[in-house]
């Protein structure tokens, strides 16, 4: 099944898990027109994928109960949340500078779009369903800092893909791995797969993926993820995004909480007074409240 196309289980008896995958061909070159209004370009995606995750929280419930009781996801459903994810993760593509040609407003794309995401329909277990937000936590921990590592620094990525006209093939790989990890997890989550997300730094040379095919042809096609090899280097930018994710987190939590403390209550609450600072000064939000006091 690709983006939310019905298809055939895996076959019966077969013991090797099966992750859903990721198509992107070879980095190449890019417009740098484009790649410099990328993220405006993409503004109606965002609306849209607003809505529609709205309605993919309400098909997830829904979801949720049917597959408690019937141990998979109904057919409808899973087309239409694999649709959504193959939407958000060919947008996500966009964004990230992974590829050039923009999205189609469809959750099913044309054949030939150069990103495209693999997804099998499976029996679920139903006390993994059960329990599947408890099993999200450490994966959507690594998740979250991946990603907002990765747009941490995108400013960084940005500017080097605008001034060699393509993305190279160390930080095309690492951010591939992160979008490809992203969808893992948010596939795991809708139910989509019962298959645990992993390989974020990529597959190893041993594993073998069943290779891409065309839609139109049914010949092999060209993708740069399956597997997905990543070098050292695109290693090293990986560990790099998840620094600069845990940093961005210190860094949100430290302003978060030293905004709380700049304020005191005393009795019941009632009255507010700033704390005091040494000196108190001017220009700062606790100088503005020591000036009048």
């Amino acid at each position: 099944m690709t983006d939310g196309r019905w298809g055939p289980d895996r076959a019966a008896g077969s013991s090797t898990e099966w992750l859903s995958a990721l198509d992107i061909p070879e980095p190449g070159p890019q417009s740098r027109l484009t790649v410099l209004l990328r993220l405006l370009l993409l503004i109606p995606h965002f609306v849209v994928l607003f809505f529609l995750y709205i309605a993919a929280f309400f098909t997830v419930i829904a979801g949720w109960f049917a597959a408690l009781v019937l141990g998979r996801l109904p057919e409808p459903i899973f087309r239409f949340l694999g649709g959504y994810l193959g939407y958000h993760t060919r947008v996500g593509a966009s964004a990230m500078l992974l590829v050039d040609r923009y999205p189609p407003f469809t959750l099913t794309p044309p054949a030939d779009y150069p990103v495209q995401i693999a997804l099998r329909p499976e029996p679920l277990n139903r006390l993994a369903v059960f329990f599947r937000l408890i099993l999200l936590i450490p994966v959507a921990i690594v998740e979250s800092l991946v990603t907002w590592g990765w747009w941490a620094l995108c400013l960084i990525w940005w500017l080097i893909t605008l001034i060699l006209g393509r993305m190279p093939r160390p930080l095309f790989e690492a951010s591939a791995a992160t979008l490809r990890y992203q969808m893992r997890y948010y596939a795991y989550g809708m139910l989509l797969t019962s298959a645990y997300p992993k390989r974020l730094f990529g597959d190893r040379a041993t594993v073998t993926e069943e290779p891409a095919r065309s839609a139109v042809t049914g010949e092999p096609a060209r993708s740069a993820t399956r597997p997905l090899l990543v070098s050292d280097l695109g290693k090293a930018l990986i560990v790099l995004f998840l620094v600069a994710g845990v940093a961005c987190g210190s860094t949100s939590s430290f302003a978060s909480h030293t905004e709380d403390d700049e304020f005191k209550y005393t009795g019941n609450g009632a009255h507010r007074q700033p704390l005091s600072y040494p000196g108190c000064p001017v220009g700062t939000r606790a100088g503005a409240w020591c000036a009048h006091r």
